[in-house]
This record gives C-alpha cells, sequence and structure tokens, in this order.
C-alpha cells in the first residue's frame, strides 16, 4: 500500500486531496516536524530535503508536493488535463511561485523574531504573494477551473495554499481575489476535501511553537553560513 509522509500544512494536504479525491488506498504516515522528525534518518531515504509531503508506492519514492501530484495523476489517469503544456506551466507556477513566495509570507508574518527588523523582507514577500495571487484571479476571471474545463490537479495544487489566503495576507485579503475565491470555497465544499484537512486531527501533531518547534522548523536561526 501506499505510504503518505505528511503533516497539516499546506502542500502535504494537497496530495491528501488526490488521494481522497481518486480513492487510493495509502497509509498516512506522520511527520512532526516541530519535534525534528523530517530529519530521523529513516525518513531522509524517503527525502533527503527533510520535508513533507513524500510518497513510498511500493518501492517507488517520489517527493515534493506537486511532482507527487503530477505522478498520481499520471498513474491512475485521474484530474489529468489534456493540454499538458498548459498543465505544466501552471504547475511549475505554483510551484515556483505560488508555493515558495506564500511560504516566506507567512513565515515573516508569524513566525519571525519580532525583535529584529524585518521590514525589507515582510514587504518584498507579502507584494510577491499578492502579485502570484492576482495573476491566479485574472486567469480564473472567464474561467471556472485552471486548466481546460475540468478540475485537475492543478487546481488541487492552487487550492493547497490558496485555502490560507486570510493567513498569509490578511483576513480581508480574499476581497482582492473573488475569483480564487470561488474556486477554493467550490473545492473546500468537496467532501474529499474535508476529509483532506481533517486527516491531520486523526493524529497528535505538537501544537506549540515553542524554543523546540523553533529550532527544528528554522534552523537557520541558530546556523549562519555567510
Amino acid at each position: 500500500m501506499l505510504k503518505f509522509y505528511f503533516n497539516g500544512s499546506p502542500n502535504p494536504t494537497k496530495v491528501a486531496l488526490f488521494l481522497e479525491e481518486s480513492g487510493l488506498p495509502y497509509e498516512p504516515m506522520k511527520v512532526d516536524t516541530r519535534k525534528g522528525e523530517q530529519f530521523a534518518p529513516e525518513f531522509l531515504k524517503i527525502n533527503p530535503n527533510g520535508k513533507v509531503p513524500a510518497i513510498d508506492d511500493g518501492g517507488t519514492i517520489v517527493f515534493d508536493s506537486n511532482a507527487i501530484l503530477l505522478y498520481l495523476a499520471e498513474k491512475t489517469g485521474k484530474f489529468l488535463p489534456s493540454n499538458r503544456a498548459e498543465l505544466l506551466s501552471w504547475l511549475m507556477f505554483v510551484a515556483s511561485g505560488v508555493g515558495p513566495f506564500s511560504g516566506q509570507a507567512v513565515h515573516f508574518k508569524h513566525f519571525a523574531p519580532k525583535d529584529q527588523n524585518h521590514d525589507y523582507a515582510h514587504n518584498r514577500y507579502q507584494y510577491e504573494t499578492d502579485r502570484h495571487y492576482k495573476i491566479l484571479d485574472a486567469h480564473l476571471k472567464d474561467r471556472r477551473y485552471m486548466v481546460g474545463d475540468s478540475y485537475s490537479i492543478v487546481d488541487m495544487a492552487m487550492w493547497g495554499w490558496a485555502r490560507m489566503v486570510p493567513f498569509k495576507l490578511g483576513d480581508d485579503a480574499f476581497a482582492r481575489y473573488p475569483n480564487v475565491k470561488r474556486l477554493v470555497d467550490e473545492i473546500s465544499a468537496r467532501p474529499a476535501a474535508a476529509r483532506a484537512v481533517a486527516l491531520k486531527d486523526k493524529f497528535t501533531f505538537k501544537a506549540e511553537m515553542d524554543d523546540e518547534a523553533r529550532a527544528n522548523m528554522f534552523k537557520h536561526m541558530t546556523t549562519k553560513v555567510a
């Protein structure tokens, strides 16, 4: 059975969405990143980058959420748009732009040390995150889904991060992206999405962002490279 290494963060949640939508049988494997379980030698054999999600599909290892989505879509033939060029373009747009900038926006808004001046970094990542969501919103203005006429892995990839827009950009931020919000709401209303979001609740994860968690999540705080 496919093993799915996950926690409740956006990237694993979008893979959980595919697994729930497709009906593929899988075994969820909890990785508590606040406890540092991503650095365990046995997990680093699965993903040398020490991040979730990852899957072990009968000995075939795949890591990075967008790579997993593409692998599973090709494996099952489900949620795969026929226009491969457009599929890859938007999937990589999420992988290289929406995800990384959203993650940095969250970090500098919520987790960067408050006793240091992060105004430049905070503004940069807020700006870039907003810019990326404006591109998504414009793309969705005259279409229901990201690629073609049907729900696909690109929508799942976008949803993983976009459903957290208020946490990244402020409580009223969705008002700036009505077309993104429309698609997020549609996906979130699907039973598979509810199951994907609730998967983490079947396990106990460390809730506190204490010194141990910060040391495991943000190793740059204790290690200088340059």
